[in-house]
């Protein structure tokens, strides 16, 4: 069962942040706010958010699906040293217009949620029209919100406008160029698009944007102000300065491999792409029948104050955003049956985050299968989080663990189980599994997203394994 480490009789387990003087983990909400948020007012059970949709872009394909079976097939998107989307053409989704007054990280975040939405049973899929669509939302316009991360947002268009100024002139700067480079004109985009008139932002914490916006989603929903929320990240860096500024810092791989946790790692692979989710509440979702992807269980944050792009040696900072997310989720370490890693392949991040794993999991960290997704389509930056979650959710969903491509040397001290060669079965336990997903960003900004797998019928009455004391204290 998992274990309710919000009711006043259990204590949290040996590690686990503890409460402040109102009664919250860091990184959570109140005890009286998580509870009041996950019931169902009108039956008085456990009510979590689950997500209902996902779409996704990525150096794998167009497609959630797509990313996932290919990872797990063993595919790498790299090419030559970067992980552009090259299957994706805007125009199979945006008209000639529409592409034009959209930045390029714009353009695939409104492809992932076009398959999110269909996916979630918003809207009949519109793949292949170039036509704007907008959803048949399932509730009112109002009470749906919009959450979408973002590290450097439209880039490409502040790149190009840089160059029309210094060769032709500041009368030949096109007026649309604040509002497509604006980090915030991704969320405005699905916004307008879907008619979605509930709370509506972006999120930029670096690398840590997608679970951050995430993880804001399932609050605004738990905190009764949205139904629904719209939540992913999208980036699209793949431009003259960035290459520069990360290959100033020494970030990238001059290799051009990413081999996270490998003993020959050298850095990261920039990549591209963008992932939406449909979120809701459990008992709505079940209402209108939708049939569900995964639980939200719970969402920790935590910063190193440490170092604007390093993070901590011992990965104190990553530890605790990964315990603040257990305890959120009512989960206990061994409990936790797959951590998909933040793993950039950098020689400080894989050591710090081994180092953080190991301190929030405990002895239970040598039994856990952790691989990264990186190791497949690079780095996406602010979308990180969000393809990562979504990779997660059908991993859980298919009870697998996929690969860490390319690590095949081990260093000493880190010695986890990162999967390596080639996808394996998960452990079955009688239970839905549970996941970390790991997400850690420039400026010391980390989140951890603890996901679950749906219940065995998805989209039905039945419950997942809630506690006991939850059950009893909802009635």
């Amino acid at each position: 069962m998992i274990a309710d480490a919000h009711s006043d009789s259990v204590e949290p387990p040996r590690g686990q942040p503890a409460r402040g003087a109102q009664g919250h983990p860091r990184g959570g909400v109140s005890e009286q706010g998580r509870n009041a948020a996950s019931r169902d007012p009108a039956q008085g059970a456990w009510d979590p958010i689950v997500v209902t949709g996902v779409g996704a872009v990525s150096p794998l394909g167009v497609g959630a699906r797509t990313l996932h079976e290919r990872w797990c097939a063993g595919t790498s998107g790299i090419v030559d040293g970067e992980a552009p989307c090259s299957e994706f053409d805007p125009t199979q989704f945006l008209t000639v217009k529409e592409a034009r007054r959209a930045d390029r990280f714009t353009q695939l975040a409104i492809a992932a949620c076009e398959e999110a939405l269909s996916d979630a049973g918003w809207q009949h899929p519109s793949h292949g029209s170039g036509a704007s669509s907008a959803a048949e939302l399932p509730y009112d316009q109002r009470r749906v919100g919009c959450v979408l991360g973002t590290g450097i947002g439209g880039i490409s268009t502040l790149v190009e406008g840089q160059d029309t100024l210094r060769e032709r002139g500041p009368e030949r700067v096109s007026p649309l160029s604040v509002p497509l480079m604006m980090s915030n004109a991704g969320a405005a985009a699905l916004s307008l698009r879907h008619r979605l008139r509930g709370p509506t932002f972006a999120v930029s914490t670096a690398c840590a944007s997608g679970a951050h916006a995430i993880g804001c989603a399932m609050r605004m929903i738990q905190l009764g102000e949205a139904d629904a929320v719209i939540a992913g990240g999208s980036e699209a860096g793949l431009t003259p300065l960035a290459r520069a500024a990360f290959g100033a810092l020494d970030a990238l791989s001059k290799s051009g491999i990413s081999r996270p946790f490998d003993a020959r790692r050298d850095g990261f692979v920039m990549g591209e792409g963008a992932a939406v989710l449909v979120l809701e509440r459990r008992s709505s979702a079940q209402a209108r029948g939708a049939r569900i992807i995964g639980v939200l269980l719970g969402y920790g944050a935590s910063s190193d104050a440490h170092h604007l792009t390093a993070p901590r040696d011992d990965g104190v900072g990553q530890a605790e955003a990964m315990r603040a997310a257990m305890v959120d989720a009512g989960v206990q370490p061994e409990q936790v049956d797959y951590v998909n890693a933040h793993g950039t392949s950098t020689p400080l991040n894989d050591r710090s985050e081994t180092l953080a794993i190991k301190a929030a999991l405990g002895p239970h960290a040598a039994e856990v299968p952790v691989s990264s997704t990186k190791s497949a389509i690079g780095h996406l930056l602010g979308a990180a989080g969000a393809v990562e979650a979504v990779a997660t959710l059908l991993a859980l969903r298919d009870g697998v663990a996929p690969p860490t491509l390319g690590f095949e040397e081990a260093e000493q001290g880190l010695d986890l189980d990162y999967v390596p060669g080639s996808a394996r079965p998960l452990r079955a336990n009688g239970r839905p599994l549970i996941a970390l997903s790991n997400s850690f960003g420039f400026g010391g900004h980390n989140a951890v997203l603890c996901l679950a797998a749906p219940a065995e019928k998805e989209g039905s009455q039945q419950e997942m394994d809630v506690p006991q004391q939850r059950k009893e204290a909802s009635q």
